[in-house]
């Protein structure tokens, strides 16, 4: 257990972040699932949508470093080599 006040007070941030963050990358695996949804119909206009979704909820999350700008990076680019094949 925490001995001082501001190690205590570290406990109660890193405790406040992880919850705000596992909402974030509980969002983009929504994103990611709604994506590959969409491949499975015709509706090119729902895929480019929910493309572009993903990719600009996965560029916030790399810009606040909750997920790492490689793995952003690697699926980005296989988002874009299923949607425009």
């Amino acid at each position: 257990m925490a001995n001082t006040k501001s190690a205590i007070k570290n406990i109660r941030k890193t405790e406040t972040r992880t919850i705000h963050n596992r909402g974030i990358k509980s969002r983009l695996k929504t994103l990611q699932r709604r994506f590959r949804e969409s491949l499975q119909g015709d509706d090119q206009e729902a895929q480019k949508t929910s493309a572009q979704a993903l990719i600009s909820a996965m560029d916030k999350a790399v810009k606040t470093n909750i997920i790492h700008e490689n793995v952003a990076r690697r699926q980005k680019s296989a988002c874009s080599k299923v949607l425009f094949k």
